[in-house]
């Protein structure tokens, strides 16, 4: 069936490709409890420039500050919470009870590993994307000697990302507090110049993910409509490992992960 919001008039493309649902990544997060400059624990103030991110918290008690087009705020995480921000909204985990875990939902898996999410550095690191580069950067665990020296290393390296990141986040939070959220202009500009040369390599990620499982879908209700159900035939179910080793030292905490490029079928 021919798809009539395709200008070419072709047919959507049929299969479901192999993701979890949504084209979403999914990883279970336990925040940073290292304290700050503010005496407050958590994780790195950023943004994503094209993905949304949602929550689930786990346990713990915490605070998720953001800064957006709606100014300052702040809201209380407990077990249970569920909420999520869009694109642009600068976030802030706070971690008060020292063992707040979440479950993390982000929209278009593997973009935010691929450059999406920009952190809030004071604006002379901002400016200067070599600077940016360097101090984002933690070191690959294949580098050190043994598991605990590289979890050091790596840490201290996040700490002092994160720190970093604090710095640029007070000062600008103080501005949207006096300003509104127009006040964040100058920081979102910062993030299209850092990002714009990456983000042509980033359709695949869309494409092959969210993109491709609504195509999918489409394709399932064209057949349905039309009275045809062979899909239903190619039911399957998939799993997907953790990598083994530490878990990765995240913006916001340490992060289990799952390599869902790695999915395979069960049975």
């Amino acid at each position: 069936m021919t798809d009539p919001s395709r200008p070419d008039g072709q047919e959507r493309p049929s299969g479901a490709p192999v993701g979890f649902p949504g084209g979403t990544a999914v990883s279970h997060l336990r925040v940073y409890d290292w304290p700050t400059e503010d005496g407050l624990a958590g994780g790195s103030p950023h943004l994503h420039t094209a993905s949304a991110e949602g929550y689930v918290v786990l346990r713990g008690e915490g605070t998720l500050e953001t800064l957006s087009s709606a100014g300052f705020r702040e809201t209380p995480l407990v077990a249970g919470t569920l909420l999520w921000f869009t694109p642009g909204t600068v976030h802030r985990l706070v971690n008060r009870s020292g063992d707040l875990e979440l479950v993390v939902v982000m929209q278009n898996a593997g973009l935010p590993e691929a450059g999406d999410a920009v952190l809030t550095y004071p604006p002379h690191v901002l400016a200067d994307p070599a600077e940016y580069q360097r101090v984002t950067t933690i070191p690959a665990a294949e580098g050190f000697a043994d598991e605990a020296t590289a979890y050091a290393e790596m840490a201290r390296a996040a700490r002092q990302r994160r720190d970093l990141a604090v710095e640029g986040y007070l000062a600008l939070r103080d501005r949207v507090v006096a300003e509104g959220g127009r006040a964040l202009t100058e920081l979102h500009e910062a993030a299209v110049r850092l990002v714009r040369d990456k983000a042509a390599g980033w359709y695949h990620h869309w494409e092959r993910g969210p993109l491709g499982q609504a195509n999918a879908t489409g394709s399932h209700l064209d057949a349905l409509a039309e009275g045809r159900g062979s899909h239903l035939g190619e039911a399957t179910v998939y799993t997907a490992e953790s990598p083994p080793g530490p878990r990765r030292t995240g913006m916001c905490g340490l992060l289990k992960v799952w390599d869902l490029d790695g999915a395979r079928p069960l049975g």
